[in-house]
Order: C-alpha cells, then sequence, then structure tokens
C-alpha cells in the first residue's frame, strides 16, 4: 500500500502531486508560502511545539480586499489606543487553534519591525496588537495576519463595540460614588457604634448626620437612580417589579433618617443607604459582565461586511461605512462580497449566492433591472447595484426582526414571570406586616425589620436560574455549530417527540454528489479542459465535477464565458468546448434527466458524454437515524421527486413517513397536521422553501453549510458537519432543563432562609444587600459548574 505524504505545514494529504521544497512536501503552494516566510524570519518554533500546525493556505492576492481599512472613520473605531504614533487592536482571529498558534501570533514583531508587541487570548480566540503607525498601517498588520492564513474576522459589532461600552463606564462610575459615600458615611457614623457614644455633644452628632444628608444625596439622585425610575415607570403601567421594593426600602431608610437627623432624635442610617446601593451596584456589574460573556451576539449586523465601495459621480471608488450609505446610492460588488441592502442591478450579469437567506450555495441569475436582496453574495464577475432600501430596512431585516409567536405553551420564563410578579406582591405584604409588628415590640429594629425583608426576598436568583442556564447552554452549542436564537428554544428542544427532516440540502450535501461518466473515454486532454472550465465556475455542478477530476495545471482559455443557469463555453486552441444542460448544448437529453441532474459536455457541438450527479448523503446520517428513532418519531419531506425513495429507505430503516413533492404549503401543512395530533414537531430545514414549516413547528432548525448563513425563520442555525450531533444536542437540552430545576430548589432555600432571619429583625439592610447579589453569585456559579461539568461528560460532539 503507498504511503500517504503529509503536507509539513498543516498536516493535510498531498495527494498524488506533492509540492516540494528543500525535501519537504506541501499540499500547496501556499503551504509552501507560508514555511518559507517562517524559516526566513528564523521562527522555528512553531514548527517544534507541535507538528504539522499550520491552516491549509489558499493562495490570492488582496488587491483591495482590506481597502476599507484605509478609512480614518473605521481605523479610529477598530482601535482599541491611538497616541503617539502607537496604536492598538484586538482581532478575532478564528483560526487559533494549538499552542503553535500562541507562540506565532505572540511573536509577529519578528515578522515586521512595525509590531511592538501581541498577546494572544486562546479562549476567545483574540489577538492585541500594539504596533507603530508610522511603520505599518492597519490595513497592512490584517494582510500581514492574513498572508500567514490567521484571518481576522472584522464585523460590524467590532466597530460598535465603544458604543456598547458606554453603559458599562455610568455603571463603574456609579459604583464608585457609591463607595466614596458608604466609606465616608461609615467613617462618619462609625462614633455610634463604640460604647461611649453617649459622650459625644449633640453639636458634632448635629454636624455629622448633615454631612451624612449631604453624603446621600448623590446616592439618591445618581447612583440609585436606576433602581428609584425604574421602579416608578413600571408602577405607573401597573407592573410591578423588583425594582420597586429596592425603590421603596430605599426610600424609607432616607425619609426616616432625614428626619432623625434634622428633628435631632437620632443620626440616622444613611451608612446603610449607602451601603445598601453600593452592594447592589456591585451586584449588577457582576450581572451584566456575565451576561456579556454570555451573550449570543450573531445577530444581523454580525453577518455583514463593515464597509462597502461606493461609486461617487464620476464613478470613482471609495470606502464607506455601510450605515453611511443610502437609497440611491451606486455600489461596486466584487466576487465574493455581500449584497449590504436591497438594490436593482445596473451594470453586468450576476450570479447571487444567497446561502445567507437560505442556508444552501445555489446561485440565482440576475440581469440589469432586476431587483437583489440584502443577504446574497455575489459569485463571479463584478457588479454595479443602486441601493432602494437602507440597510435597516431592507427585507432581510424585516424577515429576521419580525414576531412570531408560535403557541401558548407554558414556558419556564413564562412560569418566572408569574412567580416573579406574585413574588414581589408577597414581598411587600410580609415586610409591611414585619414593620407593623415591631412597632409595638421594637420601634427601633422595625426600619430595619421592613427594609431588609424587601431587600433579601430577592427573586432575582430564581430568575437568574434559567437565562444562566440556558445561555451557558447557548454558549456551549455554539462552540459546537450550534447557534441558538433565543434561550427558550432550548427548552423547546427538550420537549421534542416527533423530527421532520426536509431532504434536499438538509440531509444531502449541498455542494457535493456522487458522480457517474458516460460517453467516449475522456483522455488527459480532455479532462484538464473540463478541469479548467469547471474550475472557473462557481457553479454547485462545477464544483463537483473539478473536485473529481484533479488535473493540474489548468488550462488558459482563449475565450471562456459562463451563461448563468445554463452552462459554460470555452475556445481553445480553434475550437469550442461547451458544458452544461442538455437545451444549452443543443441536445435533447434522456430520461437520466428526470431522476438526477445531468451534464453535458461538447466539442465543436459534438456531444463527447455527459456526468450524472445523484445525491451525496451527508456523512454519518445512518447512525444518527438509528438512533433517533429510537425515542422520536422520524419524517422526511422533498420537494424533488421520488427517485431517492429506495436509497432513503435503505440508509434509514424507515419506509413510512416519506413524502416526495411536497411544495412549501404542503410542508406547513404537514406540520400542523402532527401538531393537532399532539405531537411536539421539530423542523429541521435549509432555508426560505421551509419558512412556513420552520415557524410551524415548536423548534425549527436550519442546517447551513456555511456558520454565517441563517434562516430567518428558523430558532436556531446548526452546521451542516455537525448534524449527525443532533441527538446530543437534544439530551444535554434536557439536561439543561433539569439543572434549572435543581437552581429553583436553591433559590427557594435561600429566600426562605433570608426572610427567616429578616423577619426576625436579625438582618441590618446592609447585611440583606451583601445577601442579595451573594445568592445570585451562587446560582450562577451553580449552573455554570453544572452545564459545564455536564456538557464535558455528556456532550462530547466536535
Amino acid at each position: 500500500m503507498k504511503e500517504t505524504i503529509i503536507c509539513v505545514h498543516c498536516g493535510a494529504d498531498c495527494g498524488k502531486n506533492p509540492v516540494w521544497d528543500q525535501g519537504k512536501p506541501f499540499c500547496c503552494h501556499g503551504c509552501k508560502s507560508v514555511y518559507q516566510l517562517l524559516n526566513g524570519k528564523q521562527l522555528y518554533t512553531y514548527y517544534n511545539m507541535e507538528d504539522t500546525p499550520g491552516i491549509k493556505v489558499d493562495v490570492h492576492e488582496f488587491g483591495k480586499k482590506y481597502a476599507y481599512l484605509d478609512n480614518a472613520d473605521i481605523v479610529t473605531k477598530l482601535l482599541e489606543f491611538q497616541e503617539d504614533g502607537i496604536a492598538k487592536v484586538t482581532l478575532y482571529v478564528p483560526a487559533i487553534h494549538c499552542s503553535s498558534c500562541i507562540w506565532l501570533l505572540e511573536n509577529l514583531q519578528r515578522l515586521h519591525p512595525g509590531i511592538i508587541q501581541s498577546t494572544v487570548n486562546f479562549v476567545k480566540k483574540r489577538v492585541s496588537i500594539s504596533y507603530r503607525e508610522n511603520q505599518v498601517s492597519l490595513r497592512q498588520l490584517v494582510e500581514l495576519l492574513a498572508s500567514i492564513h490567521y484571518i481576522p474576522q472584522i464585523t460590524i459589532d467590532d466597530i460598535n463595540k465603544k458604543a456598547a461600552d458606554v453603559s458599562t463606564k455610568t455603571l463603574i462610575y456609579k459604583i464608585g460614588v457609591a463607595g466614596f459615600v458608604f466609606g465616608n458615611t461609615m467613617l462618619l457614623s462609625f462614633p455610634e457604634y463604640l460604647p461611649g457614644n453617649q459622650f459625644i455633644t449633640e453639636d458634632f452628632k448635629r454636624f455629622f448626620g448633615i454631612l451624612n444628608f449631604l453624603l446621600s444625596l448623590p446616592i439618591m439622585f445618581y447612583s440609585g437612580t436606576d433602581y428609584l425610575a425604574s421602579g416608578f415607570k413600571n408602577l405607573l403601567h401597573k407592573i410591578i417589579n423588583i425594582d420597586l421594593p429596592i425603590s421603596i426600602g430605599m426610600i424609607a431608610i432616607f425619609l426616616e433618617s432625614s428626619y432623625e437627623i434634622f428633628s435631632g432624635s437620632g443620626t440616622g442610617y444613611m451608612d446603610s443607604l449607602a451601603g445598601l446601593v453600593f452592594f447592589l451596584l456591585i451586584g449588577k456589574w457582576y450581572q451584566a459582565k456575565t451576561y456579556k460573556a454570555l451573550s449570543f451576539d450573531r445577530d444581523f449586523n454580525s453577518y455583514f461586511p463593515i464597509a462597502v465601495t461606493k461609486l461617487n459621480a464620476h464613478s470613482e471608488e471609495e470606502s464607506v461605512l455601510i450605515e453611511k450609505i443610502a437609497v440611491g446610492d451606486r455600489l461596486l460588488i466584487r466576487n465574493q462580497e455581500l449584497i449590504p441592502a436591497d438594490a436593482l442591478l445596473l451594470k453586468g450579469e450576476a450570479s447571487i449566492d444567497y446561502a445567507f437567506v437560505t442556508g444552501e450555495a445555489r446561485p440565482v441569475s440576475k440581469s440589469p433591472g432586476d431587483k437583489i436582496y440584502a443577504g446574497g453574495r455575489l459569485v463571479g464577475q463584478s457588479i454595479e447595484i443602486e441601493l432602494i432600501k437602507e440597510v435597516k430596512q431592507s427585507r432581510l431585516t424585516q424577515i429576521w426582526n419580525q414576531e412570531h409567536k408560535k403557541t401558548s405553551v407554558k414556558t419556564l420564563s413564562d412560569m418566572m414571570d408569574d412567580v416573579s410578579k406574585y413574588f414581589t406582591v408577597v414581598v411587600l405584604s410580609i415586610s409591611i406586616l414585619s414593620g407593623i409588628m415591631w412597632l409595638f415590640i421594637n420601634p427601633l429594629t422595625a426600619l430595619f425589620a421592613f427594609t431588609s425583608v424587601l431587600i433579601v426576598a430577592c427573586p432575582c436568583a430564581l430568575a437568574l436560574s434559567i437565562p444562566f442556564t440556558f445561555g451557558n447552554t447557548m454558549r456551549i452549542f455554539g462552540q459546537k455549530g450550534l447557534f441558538i436564537k433565543n434561550p427558550d428554544v432550548v427548552e423547546a428542544l427538550s420537549k421534542v417527540d416527533t423530527i421532520v427532516f426536509d431532504k434536499t440540502g438538509t440531509i444531502t450535501e449541498s455542494n457535493e454528489a456522487q458522480m457517474e461518466y458516460s460517453g467516449i473515454d475522456l483522455g488527459e486532454e480532455y479532462r484538464r479542459i473540463i478541469y479548467s472550465m469547471t474550475g472557473n465556475s462557481t457553479h454547485p455542478a462545477s464544483k463537483v465535477i473539478h473536485q473529481h477530476l484533479q488535473q493540474t495545471p489548468k488550462i488558459l482559455f482563449d475565450k471562456f464565458e459562463e451563461i448563468p443557469a445554463k452552462g459554460i463555453e470555452a475556445e481553445w486552441n480553434k475550437k469550442s468546448y461547451k458544458l452544461g444542460s442538455a437545451s444549452f448544448i443543443g441536445t435533447e437529453g434522456n430520461s437520466l434527466q428526470n431522476k438526477a441532474t445531468t451534464i453535458y459536455f461538447s466539442e465543436n457541438n459534438q456531444v463527447l458524454g455527459y456526468f450524472t450527479l445523484r445525491n451525496k448523503y451527508r456523512q454519518g446520517l445512518e447512525l444518527l437515524i438509528q438512533t433517533l428513532k429510537k425515542e422520536y418519531e422520524i419524517h422526511f419531506l422533498s420537494g424533488d421527486n421520488d427517485s431517492e425513495r429506495e436509497n432513503l429507505e435503505r440508509l434509514t430503516g424507515i419506509s413510512e413517513n416519506i413524502h416526495f413533492n411536497q411544495s412549501p404549503k404542503d410542508k406547513l401543512d404537514y406540520i400542523r397536521l402532527l401538531r393537532a395530533k399532539g405531537k411536539r414537531v421539530m423542523m429541521i430545514g435549509d432555508g426560505l422553501n421551509d419558512a412556513g414549516a420552520l415557524l410551524e413547528s415548536n423548534a425549527g432548525i436550519s442546517i447551513a453549510d456555511d456558520i454565517y448563513s441563517f434562516s430567518p425563520a428558523c430558532d436556531a442555525i446548526l452546521q451542516s458537519n455537525n448534524l449527525k450531533h443532533l441527538n446530543q444536542f437534544i439530551r444535554f437540552s434536557r439536561i439543561s432543563v433539569k439543572i434549572v430545576r435543581l437552581s429553583f430548589i436553591l433559590s427557594f432555600i435561600y429566600n426562605v432562609v433570608g426572610l427567616s432571619f429578616a423577619v426576625r429583625g436579625l438582618l441590618s439592610p446592609i447585611v440583606a444587600a451583601i445577601l442579595m447579589p451573594a445568592s445570585s453569585v451562587s446560582v450562577v456559579a451553580f449552573v455554570t459548574l453544572m452545564v459545564a461539568i455536564s456538557a464535558r461528560i455528556k456532550l462530547k460532539c466536535c
């Protein structure tokens, strides 16, 4: 058996014709170039730390791909620091995967003298780079990273991150003010807690009291305004939320303390008020940080380029921020670039890949005057378009953001909303009764008991159980290739008992197929011609043929044209060649066209043969179905003819519940019928054709060949290569629901114990304020740890 030759750089199979350099094999010239670059800079350690640590490299010229990074507005928004010629930027680099990656990226200064230093956050796959602006620009820096195939992913989210940080800074300022006031009011109130305080003169007590009152004003009118405003506004709308009892407690302490200070009857409890707000804000900051860490940020903006090429009145090109483009602007769209907003095609014949919208790469032909929807990716020659809608008004945004209430099924979140509503009313009642009771027993304890009950009995720990458990689950699912739209989807997945699969593009490969050739024997020359023709095409069928032939080198044709939806025509050595449909070639075809895709090849209008492409089912599908049908009812729907029935039945072992020639409405009606029978249905499709069925199902999952593709109607996006792990995802969602129920029990125990102490007057408001965020922290820690441990044990995919 012939020994496989492995690429020194990336570890890939070099195939029959490896690229050799200094006795070392490479799978392509790109890997060889990176190897030479690293060794030329004496970065040998990169290859010593791990065997074949590199990433397979695609050789290409960057051209104007990163020209938008010359735009000063974009650069300013991306940079974290810019002063005296020194700048710092943090970039997300998905290719970071091993210790060699870390070593190389932290030695970038050896690749370019303008780089000062670089550090890597391996967990978040981010690299922070400090550099000298007079020696290297941000564009050159990004191109340097791309040249060694650590390609940064830059999106709108990156350039807007500063705006998102404003609220965090404001919270930090409020915590700082509250901490300052807390420390000083404690200092001024300290004598009151010591023996012999009765010897302090009334003038000093009054003076210290007035100082405490003045210091407390920033607490009430700055640091604590969020709680007061929230409680008041919700009360105006007849809504009782958790901020209401906190607000009442703050106002009660402030008014009582002010009365005691100015009436001379006491020194008040301004230190307790300051401590209460300080610790509440600390808890709020912690929660905000945790939410940010768990946020599901693959929203609409994450999929679009951050800049586009605009054509001015003189047809000159300029890079502009995407939010600055307006209706009527003319844009130049290059190969593989996204259409940022709905537009009309002005110049060029276009082939638009709507994988972003539909989840599968099937180019659609467009001619001048045709409408092109936002989210389509151009494949082929450059085109000019004119915007007819702004980005925020585009059809894609409307579809993605539209609200759709699937059912009135009661979820855990709905239950928690009800609990929180009644919880607050009960807490208010208990606090009032406690205050009244202590007025007759010990009036001095009444205020503490009243406010402590309001503060310590908080549903926050209870309410945090769901978002943090499901949030952690969403984060872990995202790492494994399943992107969840919202936390409720996790619960919906756990309740599924019926799974419906779309066939084409869902359980079959979108860009691959089983290929057969019929016709004259293709010699080396014909194979090179077909290989070169398909290599210049982006059509999925061309890709399949191109991958199967594997001929080098390519031919430079005298004339080449790809006619969308028809085929390819080329001229070479005074001969014409065509590759495409029967009508394009000029033949009647045969019956195979009714059963599979047929691509004909001709020379000088004489048919030489044809390629028959049949469905190739996704890897691991057979095992997946065999596992799923033990627990779930399985159905298959397809818009194609029934030519694949025999293969599908043999592969899945299922003969019933397989339906072909299904229109989008048929699929929708089928899901409705299942739900009418009481089934809890998961629909797995691949795009807009399944939109109705995805919406109607309890949980709709879109299969995407690219992680940046999505179906607006879906609840989740699953990378196609992870379809085989579907059963693990469903089982883990059930584990997440169990963790939520356990955290409910912990939260209930905390509230019962806390209330028992508060009602008896054994808690001060400060201690209650510490316990409240502490309870939240304990619940968050519990669910985070449980989800992480469970994921390590139960979710072993990917």
